[in-house]
């Protein structure tokens, strides 16, 4: 039977906004979308498609490496590599106005670059870093709002979860992407340092600057706390260097990384088998709702491409009246539009195949754009009125903390990752300069 592309777009953009609405899980959505149009269009013969579709996926030996660094992450979260870590940059910071907050954010940093799993490094550092700030006079918004920030960055900074699904379902290289998103990240990192700075000595009410006897430590009280940087290098070494040293592939490395961080955990004498069954059960938590998301949204959009939906998107988006960078905004707003209602698994899984052949076609690097995806997914991950970051935040905040402060506190944060966003499109070199350079 024949149906109008068209129409059926819109159906099925209304059959899922309508489900959604009536509080059904997404991966359940899409999935039942999926099958209601293979019905409709190849009978009962069009399930094969579905089951096919999600067969290809979950055989993609990359996907992998997802569960292994959730595991990773959620080993490092029981064996409090993190409070080493603030410890240790509490050196860096002295008498610091605004110390604790730059504090917060290099251990950010440094986590992203260990896990690149981004809601266990937010609740970590709301459970270490937003008592301290608190404690110490801080404001509230600043402070929530950094460790929303910081958090963040474990969508940017390699190796990073979001990346191994974008390179998945663009085809391209996870390890480029890795590469290319270092600069992004430390461009973020040093834009929310620099605002937190600035903002401090414009308001030093903000940060009131640390007693005296926080400031002065022993030359053995230093040398202790800076030896809480030592398993975070080696692991940051172990995992990427592996990766860039051509010894591991990603789904090897973030094995490698399950290993190094037991032994870490086992080093400061945290690894037991309650913890470590902890964290297998919240790591079969958090990839089974992954699973469920990736499997509706494969199935999506495999039939929705059978059917001729993707060079319907594509001929909308190629023969808009536009120059060739006026259709990365319109893909940007796009996405822009999807975070405010969809899980960004969903968004990457249904929008990365249709948007990166477009982007390709325009003469743009995939890299880049992979890039500029991640990054609008960063600015989702903060946004109102999802907002996961803010929803992590405040699982661990003090009661007297409300969701509505939060999302007050990440607004000015926001405004830095477009300002990051913005001189990413406008200077591609940001993010193509260490692949091209790696690459020759």
């Amino acid at each position: 039977m024949d149906y109008d592309i068209q129409t059926t777009t819109f159906l099925i953009v209304g059959s899922m906004i309508g489900l959604m609405m009536v509080g059904i899980p997404l991966g359940i959505v899409t999935l039942t979308v999926s099958i209601a149009t293979a019905l409709a269009y190849f009978g009962p013969p069009g399930l094969f498609l579905v089951a096919s579709n999600a067969q290809g996926l979950l055989e993609a030996y990359p996907l992998v490496a997802v569960p292994l660094f959730v595991l990773m992450a959620n080993i490092l979260e029981k064996s409090g590599v993190a409070e080493d870590l603030f410890d240790a940059m509490s050196i860096i910071a002295g008498r610091l106005r605004g110390g604790v907050a730059v504090q917060t954010t290099l251990v950010a940093v440094l986590m992203a670059a260990m896990t690149g799993i981004m809601g266990g490094e937010i609740v970590m550092l709301g459970l270490i870093a937003l008592p301290q700030m608190l404690r110490l006079g801080y404001d509230k918004k600043l402070a929530m709002g950094t460790i929303c920030a910081g958090g963040s960055l474990a969508t940017l900074i390699p190796p990073s979860v979001i990346m191994i699904i974008y390179g998945l379902t663009a085809n391209v290289s996870i390890s480029d992407l890795f590469i290319g998103g270092f600069l992004p990240g430390f461009l973020l990192a040093s834009l929310y340092i620099t605002y937190i700075l600035i903002r401090c000595q414009i308001q030093p009410h903000l940060a009131p600057l640390p007693e005296e006897g926080l400031v002065k430590m022993s030359s053995a009280e230093r040398n202790r706390k800076m030896k809480g940087l030592i398993l975070p290098m080696l692991l940051i070494f172990w995992v990427l260097g592996s990766i860039y040293g051509g010894i591991a592939t990603v789904t090897e490395a973030a094995a490698v990384g399950v290993f190094g961080a037991m032994i870490a955990s086992t080093v400061r004498g945290k690894m037991t088998w309650d913890m470590l069954q902890e964290a297998l059960r919240r790591t079969m938590v958090t990839v089974g709702t992954i699973i469920w998301l990736v499997l509706g949204a494969v199935s999506f959009v495999g039939i929705y491409n059978v059917i001729g939906g993707n060079e319907f998107v594509q001929g909308l988006l190629e023969g808009l009246d536009v120059p060739p960078l006026g259709v990365i905004f319109v893909i940007m707003g796009i996405l822009v539009v999807l975070g405010t209602f969809m899980e960004w698994i969903a968004i990457a899984y249904i929008t990365v195949p249709i948007f990166a052949p477009v982007v390709v076609k325009l003469g743009f690097d995939p890299i880049w754009f992979g890039i500029l995806f991640v990054m609008n997914i960063q600015i989702y991950f903060l946004s109102p009125p999802f907002g996961p970051a803010c929803f992590w935040l405040k699982s661990v905040a003090p009661p007297d903390i409300t969701l509505q402060d939060i999302f007050l506190a990440v607004l000015p944060f926001i405004g830095l990752q477009i300002i990051g966003l913005t001189l990413v499109i406008v200077f591609p070199e940001i993010v193509t300069f260490l692949p091209d350079l790696l690459g020759d």
